[in-house]
């Protein structure tokens, strides 16, 4: 491992422990993080999306432990997004490494600004539940294609909308959203390891810092905070992303 490499080892454990708070897994970061920092794009979404499936999965096993993911709402989401992640993966190699990082800096945006109007009020009814599965088909297609594409996983795009699209309880869309984020990240590496070399002297100890941030950050979100706390990290932390982002482009 490279001594840049052995440096960003505390920085994997951080970003994953913040983002894994707000039903993300790190990818949202470390992709464009890895490619700033020189790896080829198709390299830093795939390394990228093997992270991302190792800190949502520690994530979503302590959610689900606390009976806090909502698995018949997730269960076509997972469907719909396992399908398009690796279509996604293969139009990363057609895209610009500028263009890149402007979607992503633009996704960013709309999602953070998105989580900072005011969710739904609890006592609401949520969309049928025929609506909510539907719903969740179309949300984890679209979602699927551009996680992939962006090696992020799709749990930036998921979280807001199932707030304010479906009318899920921001927690539980949060933990639900580790859980989907799995299966996406999954397929979406698959999709890349067959284009791609992968730098595994880098990536089996990132997944390890991964894991254990994982894990401290689920355990903040479901001991400490609550759905204004999660809904406001969420949002500052995709602003201050996009930010980076488009600093680095002008």
């Amino acid at each position: 491992m490279t001594p840049l490499a052995l440096t960003l080892l505390p920085a994997v454990f951080f970003i994953a422990m913040v983002l894994t708070m707000v039903g993300l897994g790190g990818g949202l970061i470390f992709s464009p993080l890895f490619v700033l920092l020189g790896l080829p794009q198709a390299g830093a979404a795939s390394a990228a999306l093997l992270l991302n499936l190792v800190a949502a999965g520690a994530a979503a096993w302590t959610y689900a432990r606390r009976g806090m993911v909502d698995y018949a709402l997730g269960l076509p989401l997972i469907a719909a997004s396992s399908l398009t992640a690796p279509l996604g993966a293969g139009l990363n190699l057609r895209l610009p490494p500028g263009v890149f990082l402007a979607v992503l800096a633009t996704i960013l945006t709309l999602a953070g600004a998105v989580m900072l109007l005011p969710p739904r009020a609890e006592e609401e009814p949520r969309a049928p539940r025929r609506a909510r599965m539907l719903g969740g088909a179309a949300i984890g297609a679209c979602t699927g294609l551009l996680g992939g594409l962006l090696g992020i996983g799709g749990g930036v795009f998921i979280v807001p909308l199932l707030v304010h699209v479906l009318g899920v309880p921001v927690r539980t869309a949060a933990a639900s959203s580790t859980f989907i984020v799995c299966f996406s990240s999954l397929t979406g590496f698959a999709g890349y390891a067959s284009l791609s070399a992968v730098d595994w002297a880098f990536v089996l100890p990132a997944a390890g810092a991964c894991a254990l941030g994982g894990l401290a950050g689920a355990r903040l979100m479901a001991h400490r905070l609550h759905g204004r706390a999660v809904r406001l990290v969420f949002s500052l932390t995709l602003l201050a992303m996009s930010l980076g982002l488009l600093a680095r482009l002008l």
